[in-house]
């Protein structure tokens, strides 16, 4: 197994917490990851029918069969466990006895929340760094570490990035949606989903979405929130403070894994990446993501923002650093222009007190430092860059 980044983490907090809630995408390796951490402990998947519905039926008698602790797996496909788990623990509080995980963040989180709060530490672990995949992987050009994305086992198995992405997406629509939701029209629906993927890297406007879907303003909210659950889709928000009346606030949409994203574009080759009308916004979303698994690796919530002003100013990224914020502009050219650093410096002028540092990472390999701002090459990315 390729060592995970979220490991010393997962490990510290099962050694504190009497339950260990560890959520994320289908196929991002949550199930690798603990049978690997834990494995003295009894192994049981509640998507089998059978077990699913002795869990469902009679949850006292499954908890009693492992009492002494147990990794349940998708653990939403029994939703009123946590609620019994509650007992148990409070029986018996002994660290890291039980090891819960599951693939939709929502419905999994209330419950857990619910029945389970100060019982249970809760990670997220999203499909491999950009250091992990490296870690298995020979290093690959920008177009092709696009393409492929990072989902553990096709980098595991070295399968076609293609043929693997879309028969991830066949199993989404065809196993996820029907837990999660009773999507009539699943062609309307995959038409969505593919306009989302057109939108990459943009302003989320649902209105216009819903048009283009041929779907009411609030199926689009429906399906748009269906995307989030299931760990498809993620919204970053805008930074605006009470002073800042004239700052966008409207989120922008990215993909928790850009591979995906491009596959929903129809894009099967790196040429075809490098020439996409998209990269700019493929290239960010590789980036915000990596922040975001770097921020979920070290246990810190996802809470990150950009900036954009009416006058068009923008920073991709901030991430929070105490009061303060690491600001990171992103740029998919190879060579560093003076326009890079134009968002950096309005947002430094009109909130001087709000940055802690600025940077850019950008499509090129060489690292530079300006008299302000530093350059990274998107290589760095994962190593130490965002903490």
């Amino acid at each position: 197994m390729i060592p995970r980044d979220i490991t010393p983490l997962v490990q510290r907090l099962a050694g504190q917490y009497p339950v260990l809630t560890l959520t994320g995408p289908r196929q991002s390796g949550k199930t690798t990851l603990c049978r690997m951490l834990f494995p003295g402990k009894p192994y049981i998947t509640l998507e089998e029918p059978d077990v699913r519905r002795f869990a469902s039926e009679d949850p006292r008698g499954f908890l009693q069969g492992v009492a002494g602790g147990a990794i349940l797996d998708e653990i939403q496909r029994a939703p009123e466990l946590p609620s019994y788990l509650q007992g148990m623990v409070d029986g018996d509080p002994a660290p890291g006895r039980f090891i819960l995980t599951g693939s939709q963040q929502f419905e999994l989180m209330s419950r857990v929340s619910q029945s389970l709060a100060g019982r249970t530490a809760v990670l997220r672990l999203l499909p491999f760094t950009l250091a992990e995949s490296g870690r298995i992987t020979p290093p690959m050009d920008l177009a092709q570490t696009l393409l492929t994305g990072f989902y553990p086992r096709i980098h595991d198995r070295r399968l076609d990035p293609s043929q693997a992405l879309g028969d991830y997406f066949t199993t989404y629509v065809e196993r996820d949606l029907r837990q999660l939701t009773a999507v009539h029209d699943l062609q309307r629906f995959e038409r969505f989903v593919r306009l989302c993927a057109g939108r990459v890297g943009q302003l989320l406007n649902l209105s216009s979405l819903g048009n283009d879907a041929g779907v009411s303003h609030a199926t689009a909210g429906a399906w748009l929130n269906l995307l989030q659950t299931s760990y498809i889709v993620h919204l970053l928000p805008p930074w605006f403070t009470n002073a800042g009346k004239r700052l966008v606030k409207t989120p922008k949409l990215y993909f928790h894994d850009v591979g995906l994203a491009c596959w929903l574009l129809g894009i099967r080759t790196p040429e075809q990446v490098i020439r996409d009308p998209l990269l700019g916004g493929l290239f960010e979303n590789l980036v915000v993501m990596e922040a975001l698994k770097d921020r979920f690796n070290r246990g810190e919530s996802g809470e990150m923002y950009f900036y954009r002003d009416t006058n068009g100013n923008e920073v991709d990224l901030l991430i929070p650093a105490g009061r303060r914020f690491h600001a990171v502009e992103i740029k998919a050219g190879a060579t560093v222009n003076p326009d890079y650093f134009r968002g950096l410096a309005a947002l430094s002028r009109a909130f001087p007190d709000v940055l802690e540092d600025g940077r850019v990472v950008y499509g090129g390999e060489q690292e530079q430092t300006r008299s302000e701002w530093s350059v990274h090459s998107w290589r760095r990315l994962g190593q130490g860059m965002f903490s």
